[in-house]
């Protein structure tokens, strides 16, 4: 019996890594084995990163509030304290934006969780 291979599903398979690796430099993209490993390793960074990015951007809110909030005589950690004891329920996204584009509701924001 003849051996089979499954030509045209493997080269098709092939070509598509190869494909991905586009850009990448020396063999990583002309040979199919580092062209794998180079789109698999990739493609973890990329899986890694993506959970980061929610992280980097809270980071981001928290630094423009604190700056807004020493602005005003008060500091990060006492405003989102006075936000909890007044029970005012908006995300460091909002707030941060507020103090961006509006800084007059920031301030009625932060008069309202002093008061």
């Amino acid at each position: 019996m003849a051996r089979v291979t499954n030509s045209p599903a493997s080269r098709r398979r092939r070509k598509r890594m190869i494909q991905a690796a586009k850009g990448y430099r020396g063999w990583r993209s002309k040979k199919y084995r580092y062209a794998k490993d180079a789109v698999w390793h990739g493609l973890q960074y990329s899986f890694a990163h993506r959970k980061d990015k929610k992280g980097d951007y809270r980071a981001l809110w928290i630094q423009r509030l604190n700056a807004a909030c020493r602005g005003e005589g008060i500091s990060y950690s006492r405003f989102i304290k006075s936000l909890k004891d007044a029970k005012i329920d908006l995300d460091r996204k909002i707030l941060s934006d507020l103090a961006i584009s509006d800084p007059n509701a920031f301030k009625a924001v932060l008069a309202a969780a002093k008061g």
